[in-house]
């Protein structure tokens, strides 16, 4: 137990970084949801290659996935992070 409260003691401003950000932008930062949802996007994009030729080919594929998601990002319409200020209320 004493090793696993190291740990934790370690991590736990960390873990509530996303604290320090305006209040509004909190709702967005607290999920990990979207992250998973990319790594498991390129898991499942990885099992269909099984074997890379090389490393590189394999950095082109994750970059392509990469590449994709930002584009999708760009064109939708909801933003992960809005601006909250009054000035642009």
């Amino acid at each position: 137990y004493t090793r696993a409260l190291e740990i934790l003691d370690e991590g736990f401003e960390d873990a509530l970084q996303y604290l320090s950000q305006p209040e509004p932008y909190q709702i967005s930062l607290r999920t990990t949801n979207s992250l998973e949802r990319l790594n498991q996007e390129i898991r499942r994009r990885e099992r269909v290659v099984r074997i890379f030729a090389n490393e590189a080919a394999a950095e082109r594929l994750f970059g392509a996935i990469l590449q994709d998601y930002h584009d999708q990002w760009q064109e939708q319409k909801r933003t992960f992070l809005r601006d909250f200020s009054p000035e642009f209320q």
